[in-house]
């Protein structure tokens, strides 16, 4: 199954209105009882997560009449709906709000996003930037692109490949298990430089438009990677897990790097795992 661009652009047009109407007049402005712990003190849910899934799942089933959506809150809830992915004609995986933890405390460094798996493959992505107001969409092999709410479109591309004492990019460490965690720890100093926004759509971006070489994960949820993933492939970059097994959208173990090209790929892998 494809989707088309007009169908691409409904789902942008839903993200923004949901962003809109339920996500920004909550920004730092969250009252009492709002926030609330699920797994440990980075793993947050708002009312503004839980009221914009509601009205994205809905917004989705309108638009795709017999679609399967899986949100990260429903998810949450009911971990049973991660096995509805597999085999499905069309489904959506929704992050209402990525970056909660940022969201929470007032930093303005989260996003929402959508993709669209068809029978385990990602077809289709979108990361919206709420006070950016614009949206990163992506189209199985037809490239990635931001997109203004006026149309404008700058097309995006991954860095140039580079040696890896200059490569910067992200490493989210913090889920990974021991020894792993201390090797990949005590290895960080031999890249160029790194971060963890605790925001993977705009880790993501960054990345599909050449403003960093790499990303490092551990734990693979799918509204988390999915999206990002296929954004990241279309941009001209090269993805597989760690033990170089391609990405699959129904699974969520055995981490991923995300590089310019299959080379860079190998020199990270390399240096951070050996």
């Amino acid at each position: 199954m494809r989707l088309s661009t007009t169908q691409l652009a409904t789902i942008a047009t839903l993200m923004r209105d949901t962003a809109r109407q339920e996500i920004l007049p909550r920004f730092r402005n969250l009252t009492d009882g709002a926030v609330r712990m699920k797994t440990g003190p980075l793993d947050l849910v708002t009312e503004a997560d839980e009221a914009a899934e509601v009205i994205i799942t809905a917004g989705l089933r309108r638009e795709f009449p017999g679609c399967v959506v899986v949100g990260e809150e429903a998810a949450s809830d009911n971990p049973a709906l991660l096995k509805d992915l597999t085999g499905a004609d069309l489904a959506f995986v929704v992050d209402p709000v990525d970056g909660t933890a940022n969201f929470a405390s007032g930093l303005a460094l989260f996003g929402v996003m959508v993709a669209a798996i068809s029978h385990g493959e990602v077809i289709a992505a979108a990361i919206h930037d709420p006070l950016g107001d614009d949206t990163a969409l992506a189209l199985r092999g037809e490239g990635a692109w931001i997109e203004t709410p006026n149309g404008r479109r700058t097309d995006l591309r991954v860095a140039a490949p580079a040696p890896v004492s200059v490569m910067a990019g992200n490493v989210a460490w913090r889920f990974l298990p021991e020894p792993q965690r201390t090797l990949v720890c005590s290895n960080l100093p031999k890249l160029g430089g790194c971060w963890d926004y605790r925001c993977s759509a705009h880790e993501y971006r960054m990345i599909a438009a050449g403003h960093c070489h790499f990303l490092f994960f551990n734990r693979l949820y799918p509204w988390d990677h999915a999206p990002g993933w296929l954004l990241h492939r279309e941009a001209g970059g090269y993805a597989t897990k760690f033990d170089g097994t391609p990405y699959d959208p129904t699974t969520i173990e055995g981490g991923m790097i995300c590089a310019p090209d299959r080379e860079s790929w190998f020199a990270i892998r390399e240096t951070l795992l050996g």
